[in-house]
Parts: structure tokens; C-alpha cells; sequence
């Protein structure tokens, strides 16, 4: 008989007759809590025109080669962050047994950027708070990152000779290096510590890099600068911030390892992307699940 009823106000979500949020704690046998991280401020993207310098590893006949170019069109707005997850937020999640616990010593403040976190994390923080809210939340694409950060994304393409490798590794970490926050600074600042981007973004290439969804792509380029083959690799992400990294899914502090090249990030942490529309099939399937098995998302 119970199990009849989760099913019938499963299907009364997914089909958009009830609120995800109303039928939870039939569904779940719990009460909905207030999610302080769906509460934060988002900034709306409207449509528009990024030059993007394609993220990942490029050759051609043998030899490594600039990263072509691009003009991306986003033809829909999107929704992202204003700050960056907070470490009060994120323990949220830990305490709700839906993520992994912070390293010790780590200092929870709801004014301040989760930091010390893998990709990992970040993606079971999302899914924790689209399970919470009935939104879906996602990181973002680096393109979707770079349209955001507006002025603050800088092109890491390398004017120098391809011939001669060197030149371009050398080129990179003196441009890394020179940065605008030394690396010495690393303590994460209260939020708009950095100030704010003209999108309204706060923190943006501050002293975080920000995890996104983008894999690391090595591609191979014919003549015409046209991509004969791609190798994905994504046991490795883009990370964003004062320049483009790639990082290890699972590293936590890239200074002590995993960056592929280049400066390390000086801390890790994310900010999320809401999407337009509730996740109303799958939360109501998965709430029928959690409310029938008791699974928790994650154990420690």
C-alpha cells in the first residue's frame, strides 16, 4: 500500500501535477530542511558571444601547436553562482551523509569559499543539492566558466615559436608566475574579498580555482587546423581561476600534486550552475528509491 502511494505521487512530480518539495516527505519519509546553499544569489547569463581559446592539449604532425581560436554562442541564458560554495554549505552535505568530510583543521564559515575540495566533491555536493531542492545543479562547462568571468578570463594562448617546446613551457610559467595574487596568498578571504566581475560575480580569479565540467581533450590537428582525432581524459579537469589549469579528479590541494602543467592552483573549490527547469523525473524516481531501500547517497 505505501509503496503504491510513493509510486503514484512520484509520477504526480514527474508529470508536474505536485511540487517535488510538497510530496517529499511522503516520499522519503522525512521533512524538507531549508537548503541555505539553494539560497544564495544567482546572476542570470543572458545569450551571447565568447572568443575562447579552446581548452586542452593540441599538435600537429608531431608537434605541440596553439590551441585554435573559437567564437561560442550561448543562444539560452543560464544561471550561476554569485559566490562560490561556501564551507558552511558544503558541510552542510557532510553532516546530511550526502558528501565527503572536509580534511582536518579545515574551517567552516558561511562566509567564506569551500576550499580543499576534489572534483569529486564538487560533484557530490550537486547532487546532493539537486536531491535537496528538486532543482539540478551542475558545474559548469569552461566555456559556460569563461563567459561568466567576463573580463577576468584570461586567453592562455602562447605566442612563441612551436618548433621549439621549451620556449612555450618556459613562456607559461613565467606568465603563471607573474599573476596577480602571489601564491604565498592563500588564505581564502570572505566573500567579494576579490571584488566583482561586470557580471556581478564575485571572487572571480581570486585565490580559488573553480572546478568545472570540461574534460581534458588531447586533439590532433590536420593542415587546415581541423581536428583529425581526440583523446578525453576524464580522470582530468579543467580548473578556473587567474589562469586555466588541469588538475586530477580526485586531488584536493593541487600544490601538493596532479596539476599537469603549469603553476598549481592555490586552492580548489566550485560554484554551481541552476539549471532553468526542476529535475522532476529523476528526483521523484529517486526519491521512490531512497524512500523504498533507505540507500544514502554516500558512506563514509
Amino acid at each position: 500500500m505505501l509503496l503504491a502511494l510513493k509510486i503514484k505521487l512520484a509520477l504526480a512530480v514527474a508529470a508536474g501535477f505536485a511540487s517535488p518539495l510538497a510530496v517529499m516527505p511522503w516520499l522519503t519519509n522525512s521533512t524538507p530542511t531549508e537548503i541555505s546553499g539553494a539560497q544564495q544569489p544567482f546572476v542570470e547569463m543572458q545569450p551571447g558571444t565568447l572568443s575562447y581559446r579552446a581548452a586542452g592539449d593540441f599538435t600537429h604532425a608531431g608537434r605541440q601547436a596553439a590551441a585554435p581560436l573559437l567564437s561560442v554562442r550561448f543562444a539560452k541564458p543560464f544561471a550561476i553562482m554569485q559566490n562560490q560554495v561556501s564551507s558552511a554549505d558544503y558541510q552542510s552535505c557532510v553532516d546530511d551523509v550526502g558528501c565527503r568530510p572536509l580534511n582536518g583543521g579545515a574551517t567552516v564559515d558561511a562566509d567564506r569559499p569551500v576550499v580543499q575540495v576534489s572534483w569529486h566533491d564538487a560533484e557530490a555536493y550537486a547532487n546532493w543539492l539537486s536531491r535537496k531542492t528538486g532543482e539540478h545543479y551542475r558545474l559548469p562547462t569552461d566555456e559556460e566558466w569563461a563567459f561568466a568571468a567576463g573580463t577576468r578570463f584570461k586567453d592562455d594562448g602562447v605566442p612563441v615559436d612551436d618548433r621549439d617546446p621549451s620556449k612555450r613551457w618556459i613562456a607559461r610559467y613565467e606568465r603563471e608566475s607573474n599573476r596577480e595574487t602571489p601564491a604565498t596568498d592563500s588564505k581564502p578571504r570572505p566573500f567579494g574579498g576579490f571584488g566583482q566581475n561586470e557580471h556581478g560575480l564575485l571572487d572571480v580569479a581570486g585565490n580559488v580555482w573553480e572546478w568545472t565540467s570540461t574534460c581534458f581533450v588531447r586533439t590532433v590537428l590536420d593542415d587546415a587546423g581541423q581536428a583529425l582525432s581526440r583523446s578525453p581524459n576524464c580522470g582530468v579537469r579543467v580548473a578556473e581561476g587567474q589562469h586555466r589549469s588541469y588538475v586530477t579528479d580526485f586531488i584536493r590541494d593541487a600544490r601538493a600534486g596532479g596539476c599537469v602543467a603549469g603553476v598549481p592552483p592555490s586552492n580548489l573549490g566550485f560554484r554551481l550552475v541552476r539549471e532553468s527547469k526542476p529535475w522532476r523525473l529523476r528526483l521523484a524516481l529517486q526519491a521512490v528509491i531512497d524512500g523504498v531501500f533507505s540507500i544514502p547517497a554516500w558512506k563514509p
